[in-house]
């Protein structure tokens, strides 16, 4: 199991829309396809966006991927949204994996 920790870089001023678009409708999209999604941040600069979602396996993460990036709704609907309100060039994208005593095994 690992997770995946994302930093988004929120454009000026779009910061509240992004909260709203993310939990009222990113989250559950994805949630609807299977992504496991375990937390959601929004940093004190008001620039940057912080989410976890965690994958059994690499198999998973790929299959659900595909799932979600390859489907006409988030290619339609969502990547337009997102490219308003991001900076897609900043995005950082780091896989974790918890400590054997932590609490998010």
């Amino acid at each position: 199991m690992f997770y995946e920790l994302r930093r988004y870089k929120v454009l000026d001023g779009k910061m509240d829309d992004w909260v709203e678009f993310m939990d009222a409708e990113i989250i559950p999209f994805q949630v609807s396809k299977g992504m496991v999604i375990t937390a959601s941040f929004r940093g004190e600069d008001e620039s940057t966006y912080v989410w976890m979602r965690r994958f059994e396996s690499e198999p998973e993460r790929e299959r659900l991927y595909a799932d979600v990036y390859e489907s006409d709704e988030w290619r339609d609907y969502f990547t337009p949204k997102v490219g308003e309100m991001l900076d897609r060039s900043a995005i950082e994208v780091t896989r974790i994996v918890p400590t054997p005593r932590s609490v998010a095994q």
